[in-house]
């Protein structure tokens, strides 16, 4: 049994291997999408738990990303992942209802223990 479903979308190719290489075998199902389109697009047909979002992708951003998330499955929880932390981005996604905002190059063990504490808050 899957300990939860995670959505990842990013534009580069190492970012969602790296998260399905961690993910994986600590029992999450994870499905990926290369840009922000696809994964609303995959987010219509199927209910994810959790969505990580680049910030910075070529067609939609990551806070819009977000924002569509929370108006459309506002029970999904969002952690934005990016190379291109400010705080002023930080803060964005944060007051729009991120659960988290992890910079880039991240370790496995701290997305798992970001899945893990968005996973189990979600449950209180």
């Amino acid at each position: 049994m899957s300990k939860g479903k995670i959505l990842v979308i990013d534009d580069e190719d190492i970012v969602l291997v790296s998260c399905k290489r961690a993910l994986l075998p600590e029992g999450f199902e994870v499905k990926t999408a290369q840009n922000g389109i696809e994964g609303l697009r995959m987010l219509e047909e199927e209910r994810f738990d959790l969505v990580f979002t680049d910030l910075k992708m070529p067609d939609i951003d990551g806070i819009e990303v977000l924002r569509i998330i929370k108006q459309r499955w506002p029970g999904t929880g969002v952690i934005i992942i990016t190379g291109y932390q400010t705080v002023d981005s930080a803060v964005a996604a944060i007051k729009l209802g991120a659960y988290d905002y992890i910079e880039k190059p991240f370790t496995p063990d701290g997305i798992i223990n970001a899945v893990n504490k968005a996973l189990e808050d979600r449950k209180k």
